[in-house]
């Protein structure tokens, strides 16, 4: 597992935003054109009607590959920002494992192309893929000032 905390700050659960850290997103593994993960899905994040809310998979398709893209240019001073998110429900989830997985399908100079697929793990069917084309953007000036 390659997931240098330092190399891509706010990653973890603790570190992130309360938004992202309420997913339960985990990444597992990560490199330059691939990133693998989990989510416990439960009633945290259903709907009214007792099924996971589509907004969850959509937020976890934006995630997993913005941190993949974000990996892969971060040697270059950069990282990547999600421009446009399709994201597809293909079937109703209510609790249990679900397995992230995220391919880069095209890295380009300033833009960058990836699948995610969010695979039910007892049943192996897919509950929702989605495609995220990304800007590719340079990394904020840290400050050194001191904040008083």
């Amino acid at each position: 597992m390659n997931t240098n905390e330092e190399l891509l700050p706010g990653m973890t659960r603790t570190e992130s935003s309360e938004f992202v850290a309420a997913t339960g997103f985990v990444v597992d593994e990560l490199n330059a054109t691939s990133l693998r993960g989990h989510v416990q899905l439960g009633t945290n994040h259903h709907t009214p009607w007792g099924v996971v809310h589509g907004g969850l998979f959509t937020t976890i398709v934006e995630s997993a590959a913005s941190i993949g893209a974000s990996f892969a240019v971060n040697e270059y001073g950069q990282f990547a920002v999600g421009v446009h998110n399709a994201t597809d429900f293909l079937r109703p989830g209510s609790s249990g494992l679900a397995l992230v997985k995220a391919t880069a399908l095209h890295q380009g100079r300033t833009q960058q192309l990836w699948e995610v697929i969010i695979t039910d793990d007892a049943s192996s069917k897919v509950l929702a893929r989605g495609q995220l084309r990304l800007q590719n953007v340079p990394l904020p000036e840290k400050s050194t000032e001191v904040q008083g």
